[in-house]
Parts: structure tokens; sequence; C-alpha cells
């Protein structure tokens, strides 16, 4: 009898490992697939690109109202946000420091907050002034019909329009300085 055969581990096979990885790499193609299944079907639900943006009119943070009309030939970056939404608050910084970077260029930044009804001028306002004061200009309110006219089902949920009042581009979800950088860059080259 060998050694093999009394207590001794088997011989190590040859490619197990190999296997492994193989095995691990096509779950990880599955699961980037699912998720960009899943992106997409979130994107299909939004306002489609080209469709006119609704005509409403918002009431503005501190008085006044604004058209959506009115910012024609300008590219509108719509956020729906709240102050109670984490991704939110995390989000906002990087838009208004973009909004006053892109303004010279024809970018208009419209805060769009979804707070509570008669309560939100007090949550918006303290936000603002213990967070960021820099946000007053931007913000407006949107009631659950303009909410409804652009299919915001999540926060933050953004909308790029471009100089004719045209869906041009929407996100569901917060996204990072420079993948919002790149979004704003790409609207306002498109003529």
């Amino acid at each position: 009898m060998t050694q093999e055969g009394i207590g001794a581990p088997p011989p190590p096979q040859k490619g197990r490992g190999t296997k492994v990885v193989l095995g691990l790499l096509a779950a990880l193609g599955l699961a980037g697939v699912v998720y960009l299944g899943v992106l997409e079907a979130q994107r299909a639900k939004l306002v489609p690109d080209g469709t006119s943006a609704p005509a409403l009119v918002l009431e503005k943070h501190g008085g006044g109202t604004l058209a959506l009309s009115e910012l024609k030939g300008q590219v509108v970056m719509l956020d729906f946000w709240a102050t109670w939404c984490p991704p939110c608050r995390e989000e906002m910084p990087s838009l208004v420091k973009l909004a006053k970077e892109y303004e010279a260029q024809g970018l208009v930044f419209v805060a769009a907050s979804r707070d509570d009804g008669p309560r939100a001028p007090r949550l918006v306002d303290a936000f603002i002034k213990r967070n960021l004061p820099d946000l007053q200009p931007y913000v407006v309110y949107a009631s659950d019909e303009v909410a409804q006219s652009f299919q915001v089902t999540a926060l933050p949920t953004l909308y790029f329009l471009d100089r004719e009042g045209k869906v041009m581009d929407a996100q569901r979800g917060a996204m990072s300085e420079d993948a919002l950088r790149r979004r704003i860059e790409r609207a306002l080259k498109q003529k």
C-alpha cells in the first residue's frame, strides 16, 4: 500500500483555483448586468428624453414664482430633493457649487423641495441657515402635482432640460460631483 492511502491528504487538483476565480467572475458579471438592467428600468419610469417639460409655475423660497417656460434658452438642472433625504443633503453642496461654476455658460439650477406642505418653508429655511446658505436662491417648492408630472417617486431625482425646455437627461439617485460635472458639460454642449 502506498503512503497516499494512509491518512495523507489527496493530491492537489490542478485547475481548481482557476475554476473558482472564473465562477466568481461570471457571478460578478451577471450581477453587473442585473444592476444595469435595474438602472435602465428605473430610467424608463422617468419622463423620456425629448419630451417637453410640463408648463409649470413653482413657488420660490422667500416669495415669488418661477415658470419653467421663463428658462427657455438656458439649460436647466432641475433637482427634486428634501431636507429629510440623506442622499439629497449629501449631494446638494456639489449641485450648488457646480451651479455657480456653470451659471455663466447658461446653466440654471432649480432645487425643487419635496418637503411637506405648509411646514416646507420653515424646514428648508432651517436647512439653508444651518447647512448651505448658498442654496437659498435656487429653492422652489414642488407640489405633489409637480412631482407627478415629472414622475418623481424617489429622491433625489435630477432632470436636465435643454434650451428648448425638453428633457435631455434624467437620473434617479444621488451622483458624485464628477458624474454631475460630466452630465452638465454634456448638456451645455448640446444646441
